[in-house]
């Protein structure tokens, strides 16, 4: 929708005139604190409120049946970086700086490999937007949008605190030998010498807990973007799943790895009561994707319902997240709604929640009006993906209508799908060639919707990069 290109002296003149006119609004009106929580891999179906019947979440259910529950929300992408980057900025997968793992142009990351893009100096994120108002600033746990010394360091990208994982693909043992606190590197003794002492979750508990403590004062936005359920699947214990027969071992870490994050999540309920803020503080919970497993262990979960494919696919199962919003004050309980939405989403709707005019456009919209069940005011919109992985894809959704064109590395000419998701959610029936008039309107959003990226392109536009991009 827009190709939002900002120079470092406009991003430094538009911080200053967000401060400004932030000052305007909201007058003295009490801000609240917000929490970012956001899973990694968690399939559609794997709490107990969105359907899960062997894996237990009660304090995840307890948040939906006290908040609103959304049915129809989805991710900014179908893996990692590119989903946090379209969190942080609020644009899609056609703008946003990062659109996949790896791209041209990037630096060596931590895990030994080239093609980490950093975001920018010049892009904006939704940390940003909230200082202007006085936030004091947060993330814990896996960022995936900046290697140390570039510019995608979080405290370069307005957290005030960091602590967690730069680097993805570190964040794929939970016992590591070093984190990162801020810009410095925290080495962690107990998992020296192949110990495994010090549990990652753990630790990202704890440090959630001191966060909530040293700003609870103050409005604070905090973004929990936690490393549970990906793999490694490893766990000190496998707890109330320990005896579960008929199991495999695999079945019973994923599933304690699950529980271990709902825990978490009843401990921060646990401690924003104590403190006496839980009255003014909005909890979103999500996930990065789809399920990383349909298959085999995960027969047993069902993990993504009934939509189509996991992680990586343009389906529903890779892009259809859950999304619980929770405020005692302000969300009705027990509710649910089927707007449709996506990650672009977070930065306007924060922003809309804090009392900041974000100045700049975005991809997303703001949903408080929904949250707030003033109904559903916002103008029918498409949402957009793009994909350079695999065979690489791109894809939309309006209204019911879900587009996807596959195969993108061989050329833009080939063939598309179109799925009535209102009368098959489970994407079963292309029914592209009785849709002219879907078809001609998704060609015009493709052809829209895409920026050229000078770290990104289908193979066929820039020859040999298949092998790259699918790493």
């Amino acid at each position: 929708m827009y190709n939002l290109v900002f120079s470092k002296s406009f991003k430094f003149n538009y911080l200053v005139l967000f401060i400004f006119f932030a000052a305007q609004l909201v007058g003295g009106q009490e801000r609240p604190n917000i929490i970012v929580i956001m899973a990694d891999d968690l399939g559609y179906a794997e709490l107990g409120s969105y359907g899960q019947k062997q894996i237990k979440t009660p304090y995840l259910d307890q948040l939906a049946s006290e908040g609103m529950k959304f049915s129809q929300f989805y991710s900014g992408s179908s893996v990692c970086a590119p989903a946090r980057s379209v969190l942080m900025t609020g644009m899609h997968t056609g703008h946003t700086r990062v659109r996949g793992n790896f791209g041209k142009g990037g630096v060596v990351g931590l895990a030994g490999n080239k093609g980490r893009v950093p975001i920018k100096s010049k892009d904006v994120t939704v940390a940003e937007v909230l200082k202007t108002k006085g936030y004091k600033t947060g993330m814990i746990g896996k960022w995936g949008l900046g290697e140390p010394n570039t510019t995608g360091e979080p405290n370069k990208q307005g957290f005030d605190y960091f602590y967690g994982f730069l680097n993805q693909r570190r964040a794929h043992s939970y016992f590591p030998e070093y984190l990162w606190e801020n810009n410095k590197k925290v080495i962690l003794e107990g998992n020296e010498d192949q110990k495994k002492t010090q549990y990652t979750h753990d630790l990202f508990a704890d440090k959630t807990m001191s966060f909530l403590d040293k700003n609870h004062e103050n409005p604070f936005f905090l973004y929990l973007p936690i490393c549970i359920p990906h793999g490694k699947y490893e766990i000190p214990d496998n707890g109330i799943y320990s005896d579960k027969e008929g199991w495999t071992e695999k079945q019973k870490i994923y599933a304690a790895m699950v529980s271990k994050m709902d825990e978490t999540v009843g401990r921060i309920l646990e401690r924003l009561k104590k403190l006496g803020i839980e009255e003014n503080t909005y909890i979103f919970f999500t996930s990065d994707n789809g399920a990383a497993e349909v298959e085999n262990d995960w027969k047993l979960f069902e993990s993504s319902g009934i939509y189509r494919g996991m992680k990586r696919d343009p389906y529903e199962g890779g892009i259809r997240v859950p999304l619980i919003a929770w405020h005692p004050k302000k969300i009705k309980a027990n509710t649910s709604s089927d707007q449709i939405g996506y990650f672009a989403d977070f930065l306007p709707t924060i922003a809309d929640l804090a009392g900041v005019d974000p100045i700049i456009k975005v991809d997303g919209v703001s949903i408080s009006s929904v949250l707030h069940g003033k109904g559903n005011k916002i103008k029918e919109r498409y949402l957009y993906w793009e994909f350079y992985e695999k065979k690489g894809w791109r894809a939309t959704r309006f209204g019911k209508w879900k587009v996807i064109q596959n195969n993108m590395h061989k050329g833009d000419q080939g063939a598309i799908e179109v799925y009535d998701l209102e009368n098959d959610p489970s994407e079963k029936y292309d029914i592209s060639s009785v849709n002219s008039k879907v078809l001609k309107k998704a060609k015009r959003i493709f052809k829209e919707a895409h920026v050229p990226s000078e770290h990104y392109a289908w193979k066929y536009l820039n020859k040999g990069d298949i092998e790259f991009y699918n790493k």
